[in-house]
Protein backbone atom coordinates (compact mmCIF):
# COMPACT_ATOMS: atom_id res chain seq x y z
CA UNK A 1 0.00 0.00 0.00
CA UNK A 2 2.75 2.42 0.94
CA UNK A 3 4.61 1.72 -2.30
CA UNK A 4 1.41 2.37 -4.27
CA UNK A 5 1.03 5.86 -2.71
CA UNK A 6 4.69 6.67 -3.32
CA UNK A 7 4.30 5.65 -6.97
CA UNK A 8 1.17 7.78 -7.33
CA UNK A 9 2.87 10.84 -5.84
CA UNK A 10 5.91 10.41 -8.11
CA UNK A 11 3.59 10.11 -11.07
CA UNK A 12 1.83 13.36 -10.16
CA UNK A 13 5.16 15.17 -9.77
CA UNK A 14 6.30 13.98 -13.18
CA UNK A 15 2.98 15.05 -14.74
CA UNK A 16 3.53 18.70 -13.78
CA UNK A 17 6.60 20.60 -15.02
CA UNK A 18 8.95 21.93 -12.36
CA UNK A 19 9.82 25.44 -13.57
CA UNK A 20 12.96 26.84 -12.03
CA UNK A 21 12.44 30.46 -13.16
CA UNK A 22 9.42 32.78 -13.27
CA UNK A 23 8.74 35.98 -15.18
CA UNK A 24 7.21 38.07 -12.37
CA UNK A 25 6.93 41.45 -14.14
CA UNK A 26 7.04 42.94 -17.64
CA UNK A 27 7.90 46.62 -18.25
CA UNK A 28 7.97 48.67 -21.43
CA UNK A 29 9.45 52.05 -22.46
CA UNK A 30 9.36 53.94 -25.72
CA UNK A 31 12.48 55.90 -26.78
CA UNK A 32 12.86 58.07 -29.91
CA UNK A 33 14.48 55.27 -31.93
CA UNK A 34 13.45 52.04 -30.22
CA UNK A 35 11.09 50.27 -27.83
CA UNK A 36 12.47 48.40 -24.82
CA UNK A 37 10.65 45.52 -23.13
CA UNK A 38 12.09 44.10 -19.91
CA UNK A 39 11.11 40.75 -18.43
CA UNK A 40 11.99 40.56 -14.71
CA UNK A 41 13.06 37.02 -13.78
CA UNK A 42 13.47 35.18 -10.50
CA UNK A 43 16.75 33.71 -11.76
CA UNK A 44 18.98 33.28 -14.82
CA UNK A 45 17.56 31.63 -17.93
CA UNK A 46 18.68 30.79 -21.46
CA UNK A 47 16.63 32.19 -24.32
CA UNK A 48 16.39 32.26 -28.11
CA UNK A 49 15.10 35.07 -30.35
CA UNK A 50 13.14 34.21 -33.51
CA UNK A 51 11.95 36.68 -36.18
CA UNK A 52 8.92 35.70 -38.25
CA UNK A 53 7.33 37.41 -41.26
CA UNK A 54 3.89 37.59 -42.89
CA UNK A 55 2.66 38.63 -40.43
CA UNK A 56 5.55 40.30 -38.57
CA UNK A 57 6.20 38.65 -35.21
CA UNK A 58 8.96 38.39 -32.64
CA UNK A 59 9.23 35.14 -30.67
CA UNK A 60 11.19 34.63 -27.47
CA UNK A 61 11.71 31.07 -26.26
CA UNK A 62 12.91 30.97 -22.65
CA UNK A 63 14.06 27.66 -21.21
CA UNK A 64 12.48 26.16 -18.08
CA UNK A 65 10.50 29.33 -17.28
CA UNK A 66 6.89 30.15 -16.43
CA UNK A 67 5.00 33.41 -16.91
CA UNK A 68 3.41 34.91 -13.78
CA UNK A 69 3.25 38.57 -14.82
CA UNK A 70 0.30 40.68 -15.92
CA UNK A 71 0.47 42.43 -19.30
CA UNK A 72 -2.85 44.30 -19.35
CA UNK A 73 -1.18 47.46 -18.06
CA UNK A 74 1.46 47.63 -20.80
CA UNK A 75 1.10 50.84 -22.84
CA UNK A 76 1.49 49.54 -26.39
CA UNK A 77 0.07 52.60 -28.14
CA UNK A 78 2.75 54.35 -30.18
CA UNK A 79 5.01 51.26 -30.17
CA UNK A 80 5.56 48.64 -32.91
CA UNK A 81 3.85 46.02 -30.71
CA UNK A 82 0.16 45.32 -31.23
CA UNK A 83 -0.16 42.53 -28.68
CA UNK A 84 1.81 40.15 -26.47
CA UNK A 85 0.79 36.56 -25.72
CA UNK A 86 2.49 33.67 -23.96
CA UNK A 87 2.37 29.89 -23.93
CA UNK A 88 4.29 26.79 -22.86
CA UNK A 89 6.17 24.58 -25.30
CA UNK A 90 8.04 21.30 -24.90
CA UNK A 91 6.62 20.82 -21.44
CA UNK A 92 8.24 23.62 -19.44
CA UNK A 93 9.71 26.23 -21.81
CA UNK A 94 8.09 29.65 -22.07
CA UNK A 95 7.20 31.12 -25.48
CA UNK A 96 6.45 34.85 -25.76
CA UNK A 97 4.97 36.05 -29.05
CA UNK A 98 4.80 39.75 -29.95
CA UNK A 99 2.51 40.69 -32.84
CA UNK A 100 4.03 43.69 -34.64
CA UNK A 101 2.51 46.48 -36.72
CA UNK A 102 5.80 47.35 -38.44
CA UNK A 103 9.17 45.80 -39.23
CA UNK A 104 11.87 46.30 -36.57
CA UNK A 105 15.47 45.33 -35.88
CA UNK A 106 15.29 43.26 -32.65
CA UNK A 107 18.05 42.66 -30.13
CA UNK A 108 17.81 40.63 -26.94
CA UNK A 109 20.20 39.97 -24.07
CA UNK A 110 20.24 38.72 -20.49
CA UNK A 111 21.39 40.87 -17.57
CA UNK A 112 22.60 39.23 -14.36
CA UNK A 113 21.27 40.43 -11.03
CA UNK A 114 23.19 43.21 -9.30
CA UNK A 115 22.80 45.28 -6.13
CA UNK A 116 20.05 47.42 -7.63
CA UNK A 117 18.11 45.03 -9.90
CA UNK A 118 17.37 41.34 -10.31
CA UNK A 119 17.90 39.05 -13.30
CA UNK A 120 16.36 40.46 -16.47
CA UNK A 121 15.74 39.51 -20.07
CA UNK A 122 15.84 42.65 -22.23
CA UNK A 123 14.28 42.96 -25.69
CA UNK A 124 15.05 46.07 -27.75
CA UNK A 125 13.02 46.70 -30.90
CA UNK A 126 14.87 49.27 -33.02
CA UNK A 127 12.89 51.21 -35.60
CA UNK A 128 13.76 50.45 -39.23
CA UNK A 129 12.85 54.04 -40.10
CA UNK A 130 13.66 56.14 -36.99
CA UNK A 131 11.37 59.04 -36.20
CA UNK A 132 12.62 62.35 -37.50
CA UNK A 133 14.29 64.29 -34.70
CA UNK A 134 15.33 67.90 -34.64
CA UNK A 135 19.04 67.79 -35.39
CA UNK A 136 20.91 70.51 -33.53
CA UNK A 137 24.26 71.35 -35.08
CA UNK A 138 26.59 74.29 -35.37
CA UNK A 139 24.82 75.48 -38.50
CA UNK A 140 25.29 78.93 -39.98
CA UNK A 141 22.68 81.34 -38.63
CA UNK A 142 22.23 85.04 -37.95
CA UNK A 143 24.37 86.21 -40.90
CA UNK A 144 27.06 83.54 -40.46
CA UNK A 145 26.94 83.72 -36.67
CA UNK A 146 25.90 80.44 -35.05
CA UNK A 147 24.15 79.68 -31.78
CA UNK A 148 25.91 78.33 -28.68
CA UNK A 149 24.69 74.75 -28.25
CA UNK A 150 23.98 73.45 -24.73
CA UNK A 151 23.38 69.69 -24.29
CA UNK A 152 21.08 69.11 -21.29
CA UNK A 153 21.27 65.62 -19.84
CA UNK A 154 18.56 64.49 -17.41
CA UNK A 155 20.11 61.56 -15.56
CA UNK A 156 18.75 57.99 -15.50
CA UNK A 157 15.37 57.22 -17.11
CA UNK A 158 13.31 54.22 -18.16
CA UNK A 159 13.92 51.14 -16.06
CA UNK A 160 16.64 53.02 -14.17
CA UNK A 161 14.76 55.29 -11.74
CA UNK A 162 17.95 56.64 -10.20
CA UNK A 163 17.87 57.31 -6.47
CA UNK A 164 14.58 56.77 -4.62
CA UNK A 165 13.54 59.22 -1.90
CA UNK A 166 10.75 59.30 0.68
CA UNK A 167 7.25 58.68 -0.68
CA UNK A 168 8.88 56.79 -3.59
CA UNK A 169 10.03 60.01 -5.25
CA UNK A 170 12.22 59.07 -8.21
CA UNK A 171 15.33 60.92 -9.29
CA UNK A 172 14.62 60.35 -12.98
CA UNK A 173 11.32 62.29 -12.77
CA UNK A 174 12.69 65.24 -10.78
CA UNK A 175 15.76 65.79 -12.95
CA UNK A 176 13.74 65.57 -16.17
CA UNK A 177 11.45 68.32 -14.84
CA UNK A 178 14.46 70.54 -14.02
CA UNK A 179 16.03 69.78 -17.40
CA UNK A 180 12.84 70.84 -19.19
CA UNK A 181 12.77 74.10 -17.26
CA UNK A 182 16.41 74.77 -18.18
CA UNK A 183 15.66 73.91 -21.80
CA UNK A 184 12.82 76.46 -21.90
CA UNK A 185 15.02 79.19 -20.40
CA UNK A 186 17.79 78.63 -22.93
CA UNK A 187 15.31 78.51 -25.81
CA UNK A 188 14.29 82.05 -24.89
CA UNK A 189 17.91 83.30 -25.06
CA UNK A 190 18.95 84.73 -28.41
CA UNK A 191 22.23 83.19 -29.46
CA UNK A 192 21.73 79.98 -27.45
CA UNK A 193 20.22 76.70 -28.58
CA UNK A 194 19.56 73.87 -26.09
CA UNK A 195 19.26 70.20 -26.99
CA UNK A 196 17.79 67.57 -24.64
CA UNK A 197 19.73 64.30 -24.42
CA UNK A 198 16.70 62.53 -22.90
CA UNK A 199 13.27 63.95 -23.79
CA UNK A 200 11.12 61.37 -22.01
CA UNK A 201 11.09 58.38 -19.67
CA UNK A 202 13.61 56.06 -21.33
CA UNK A 203 17.23 55.11 -20.68
CA UNK A 204 20.28 56.32 -22.59
CA UNK A 205 23.64 54.72 -21.81
CA UNK A 206 26.37 56.86 -20.27
CA UNK A 207 28.44 56.56 -23.41
CA UNK A 208 25.38 57.24 -25.55
CA UNK A 209 24.76 60.52 -23.73
CA UNK A 210 28.26 61.74 -24.57
CA UNK A 211 27.93 60.60 -28.16
CA UNK A 212 24.64 62.43 -28.62
CA UNK A 213 26.24 65.62 -27.32
CA UNK A 214 29.14 65.19 -29.74
CA UNK A 215 26.83 64.41 -32.68
CA UNK A 216 24.97 67.64 -31.97
CA UNK A 217 28.30 69.51 -31.69
CA UNK A 218 27.53 70.84 -28.21
CA UNK A 219 29.59 73.63 -26.67
CA UNK A 220 28.65 72.42 -23.18
CA UNK A 221 27.32 69.20 -21.66
CA UNK A 222 25.42 69.64 -18.38
CA UNK A 223 24.13 66.53 -16.59
CA UNK A 224 21.43 67.01 -13.93
CA UNK A 225 20.99 64.67 -10.95
CA UNK A 226 19.45 64.43 -7.47
CA UNK A 227 21.29 61.59 -5.82
CA UNK A 228 21.13 59.70 -2.53
CA UNK A 229 23.77 59.09 0.10
CA UNK A 230 24.32 56.45 2.77
CA UNK A 231 23.40 58.93 5.50
CA UNK A 232 19.91 60.46 5.35
CA UNK A 233 21.17 63.67 6.97
CA UNK A 234 23.49 64.38 3.99
CA UNK A 235 22.24 67.47 2.20
CA UNK A 236 23.17 70.23 -0.20
CA UNK A 237 23.64 70.84 -3.91
CA UNK A 238 26.98 70.29 -5.66
CA UNK A 239 28.66 70.80 -9.01
CA UNK A 240 31.14 68.24 -10.35
CA UNK A 241 33.72 68.06 -13.11
CA UNK A 242 35.72 65.07 -14.26
CA UNK A 243 38.77 63.99 -12.31
CA UNK A 244 41.69 62.29 -14.03
CA UNK A 245 43.50 61.45 -10.79
CA UNK A 246 40.86 60.43 -8.25
CA UNK A 247 37.95 61.95 -6.37
CA UNK A 248 38.29 65.13 -4.32
CA UNK A 249 36.21 63.68 -1.45
CA UNK A 250 34.69 60.44 -0.18
CA UNK A 251 31.22 61.65 -1.15
CA UNK A 252 32.39 62.53 -4.67
CA UNK A 253 33.88 59.06 -5.14
CA UNK A 254 30.76 57.37 -3.76
CA UNK A 255 28.41 59.33 -6.03
CA UNK A 256 30.57 58.73 -9.11
CA UNK A 257 30.61 54.99 -8.45
CA UNK A 258 26.83 54.99 -8.08
CA UNK A 259 26.29 56.98 -11.27
CA UNK A 260 28.74 54.86 -13.24
CA UNK A 261 26.83 51.74 -12.18
CA UNK A 262 23.58 53.05 -13.68
CA UNK A 263 24.29 51.24 -16.97
CA UNK A 264 23.87 47.96 -15.07
CA UNK A 265 20.37 49.04 -14.09
CA UNK A 266 19.53 50.75 -17.38
CA UNK A 267 20.36 47.60 -19.31
CA UNK A 268 23.59 47.91 -21.28
CA UNK A 269 25.28 44.86 -22.73
CA UNK A 270 28.99 44.21 -22.39
CA UNK A 271 29.60 45.35 -25.98
CA UNK A 272 28.18 48.77 -25.06
CA UNK A 273 30.58 49.31 -22.17
CA UNK A 274 32.61 52.47 -22.11
CA UNK A 275 36.01 52.08 -23.73
CA UNK A 276 37.20 55.59 -22.84
CA UNK A 277 40.29 54.94 -20.76
CA UNK A 278 43.81 56.31 -20.51
CA UNK A 279 43.91 57.75 -24.03
CA UNK A 280 41.01 60.11 -23.54
CA UNK A 281 42.06 61.06 -20.02
CA UNK A 282 45.55 61.88 -21.25
CA UNK A 283 44.04 63.99 -24.00
CA UNK A 284 41.86 65.76 -21.46
CA UNK A 285 44.89 66.70 -19.41
CA UNK A 286 46.51 68.25 -22.48
CA UNK A 287 43.58 70.44 -23.48
CA UNK A 288 41.61 73.27 -21.95
CA UNK A 289 38.41 71.19 -21.77
CA UNK A 290 38.76 70.22 -18.12
CA UNK A 291 39.94 73.69 -17.12
CA UNK A 292 36.90 75.26 -18.78
CA UNK A 293 34.65 72.67 -17.09
CA UNK A 294 35.98 73.69 -13.68
CA UNK A 295 35.66 77.42 -14.31
CA UNK A 296 32.20 77.15 -15.84
CA UNK A 297 31.14 74.84 -12.99
CA UNK A 298 32.27 77.49 -10.50
CA UNK A 299 29.97 80.03 -12.18
CA UNK A 300 27.03 77.64 -11.93
CA UNK A 301 27.85 76.76 -8.31
CA UNK A 302 27.91 80.46 -7.37
CA UNK A 303 24.32 80.89 -8.57
CA UNK A 304 23.10 77.54 -7.20
CA UNK A 305 24.31 78.88 -3.84
CA UNK A 306 21.56 81.54 -4.03
CA UNK A 307 18.74 78.96 -4.12
CA UNK A 308 20.08 75.94 -2.21
CA UNK A 309 22.40 74.90 0.58
CA UNK A 310 25.73 73.77 -0.82
CA UNK A 311 27.23 70.40 0.05
CA UNK A 312 30.68 71.79 -0.88
CA UNK A 313 31.66 75.40 -1.61
CA UNK A 314 33.92 74.45 -4.51
CA UNK A 315 33.51 72.39 -7.68
CA UNK A 316 34.31 68.78 -6.82
CA UNK A 317 35.88 66.20 -9.10
CA UNK A 318 35.42 62.47 -9.56
CA UNK A 319 35.57 59.88 -12.34
CA UNK A 320 32.02 60.30 -13.68
CA UNK A 321 31.85 58.32 -16.93
CA UNK A 322 29.23 60.64 -18.39
CA UNK A 323 31.69 63.58 -18.20
CA UNK A 324 34.49 61.90 -20.21
CA UNK A 325 34.13 63.94 -23.41
CA UNK A 326 37.62 65.02 -24.47
CA UNK A 327 36.41 68.01 -26.48
CA UNK A 328 33.26 69.28 -24.73
CA UNK A 329 33.34 71.10 -21.37
CA UNK A 330 31.15 68.94 -19.11
CA UNK A 331 29.68 69.41 -15.65
CA UNK A 332 27.33 67.41 -13.45
CA UNK A 333 24.94 69.27 -11.14
CA UNK A 334 23.63 67.47 -8.08
CA UNK A 335 20.51 69.53 -7.31
CA UNK A 336 20.18 68.05 -3.83
CA UNK A 337 20.01 64.77 -1.93
CA UNK A 338 16.72 63.01 -2.63
CA UNK A 339 17.55 60.73 0.32
CA UNK A 340 17.24 63.70 2.70
CA UNK A 341 13.54 64.03 3.68
CA UNK A 342 13.45 67.83 3.64
CA UNK A 343 15.44 68.18 0.42
CA UNK A 344 13.40 65.43 -1.22
CA UNK A 345 10.22 67.35 -0.49
CA UNK A 346 11.76 70.52 -1.95
CA UNK A 347 13.04 68.75 -5.06
CA UNK A 348 9.54 67.50 -5.84
CA UNK A 349 8.04 71.01 -5.98
CA UNK A 350 7.69 72.93 -9.22
CA UNK A 351 8.81 76.15 -7.50
CA UNK A 352 12.17 74.67 -6.43
CA UNK A 353 12.69 73.00 -9.81
CA UNK A 354 12.20 76.37 -11.53
CA UNK A 355 14.59 78.11 -9.08
CA UNK A 356 17.27 75.48 -9.63
CA UNK A 357 16.87 75.66 -13.40
CA UNK A 358 17.17 79.46 -13.30
CA UNK A 359 20.34 79.23 -11.18
CA UNK A 360 21.97 76.76 -13.59
CA UNK A 361 20.82 78.86 -16.54
CA UNK A 362 22.25 82.08 -15.07
CA UNK A 363 25.63 80.46 -14.44
CA UNK A 364 25.83 79.00 -17.95
CA UNK A 365 24.72 82.23 -19.57
CA UNK A 366 27.13 84.33 -17.51
CA UNK A 367 30.06 82.12 -18.51
CA UNK A 368 29.32 82.15 -22.23
CA UNK A 369 28.60 85.87 -22.33
CA UNK A 370 32.10 86.38 -20.94
CA UNK A 371 33.74 83.53 -22.92
CA UNK A 372 31.72 82.98 -26.13
CA UNK A 373 33.06 80.45 -28.65
CA UNK A 374 34.41 82.07 -31.80
CA UNK A 375 32.01 82.34 -34.70
CA UNK A 376 28.93 82.64 -32.49
CA UNK A 377 26.37 85.41 -32.43
CA UNK A 378 27.21 86.06 -28.77
CA UNK A 379 30.90 86.50 -29.63
CA UNK A 380 30.03 88.97 -32.39
CA UNK A 381 27.67 90.93 -30.12
CA UNK A 382 30.29 91.08 -27.39
CA UNK A 383 32.85 92.40 -29.83
CA UNK A 384 30.43 95.04 -31.10
CA UNK A 385 28.79 96.18 -27.89
CA UNK A 386 30.64 94.76 -24.94
CA UNK A 387 28.97 92.32 -22.55
CA UNK A 388 25.99 93.38 -20.43
CA UNK A 389 25.83 92.41 -16.75
CA UNK A 390 22.97 92.89 -14.29
CA UNK A 391 24.15 93.87 -10.81
CA UNK A 392 23.14 91.42 -8.07
CA UNK A 393 22.99 91.89 -4.31
CA UNK A 394 26.50 91.97 -2.83
CA UNK A 395 28.22 93.05 -6.05
CA UNK A 396 30.89 95.75 -6.04
CA UNK A 397 32.56 97.51 -8.96
CA UNK A 398 35.93 96.06 -8.04
CA UNK A 399 34.45 92.57 -7.75
CA UNK A 400 32.71 92.83 -11.13
CA UNK A 401 35.87 94.18 -12.74
CA UNK A 402 37.90 91.28 -11.32
CA UNK A 403 35.29 88.74 -12.46
CA UNK A 404 35.44 89.94 -16.06
CA UNK A 405 39.16 90.71 -16.00
CA UNK A 406 38.80 94.40 -16.87
CA UNK A 407 40.18 97.50 -15.10
CA UNK A 408 37.75 99.28 -12.76
CA UNK A 409 38.54 102.55 -14.54
CA UNK A 410 37.49 101.11 -17.93
CA UNK A 411 34.29 99.76 -16.35
CA UNK A 412 33.45 103.22 -14.98
CA UNK A 413 34.20 105.01 -18.26
CA UNK A 414 32.15 102.52 -20.31
CA UNK A 415 29.11 103.08 -18.05
CA UNK A 416 29.53 106.76 -17.17
CA UNK A 417 30.09 106.08 -13.46
CA UNK A 418 32.01 108.68 -11.48
CA UNK A 419 31.84 107.28 -7.95
CA UNK A 420 31.58 103.82 -6.42
CA UNK A 421 27.80 103.64 -5.99
CA UNK A 422 25.90 100.97 -7.94
CA UNK A 423 22.36 99.58 -7.54
CA UNK A 424 20.91 96.08 -7.58
CA UNK A 425 19.27 95.51 -10.97
CA UNK A 426 21.38 98.13 -12.70
CA UNK A 427 22.81 96.95 -16.04
CA UNK A 428 26.50 97.46 -16.78
CA UNK A 429 28.25 97.17 -20.12
CA UNK A 430 31.49 95.23 -19.75
CA UNK A 431 34.16 96.72 -22.00
CA UNK A 432 35.99 94.41 -24.39
CA UNK A 433 39.50 93.65 -23.15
Amino acid sequence: MGRTWIGAILGMLLAFPAWSVEVHEVRLWRAPDHTRIVFDLTGPAEHKLIVLENPSRIVLDVENTSFKAGVDGLKLKGTPVDSLRTGIRQGNDLRVVLELNTVVNPRSFFLKANEQAGDRLVLDLYDKAPQAQAVVTKSVQHSDKRDIIIAIDAGHGGEDPGAIGPNRRREKDIVLAIARELNALLQADKGFRPTMIRTGDYYVSLRGRRELARERQADLFVSIHADAFKRREARGASVYALSTQGATSTAARYLAEKENASDLVGGVTLSDKDDVLAGVLADLSMTSTLDNSLKLGAKVLRHVDTVANLHKNTVEQAGFAVLKSPDIPSILVETGFISNPSESQLLATSAYQKKMARAIHTGIREWFLAHPPSGTLVAWQRQQNGQQYTIARGDTLSGIAERFNVPVSDLKIRNGISGEKIMVGQKLLIPTT
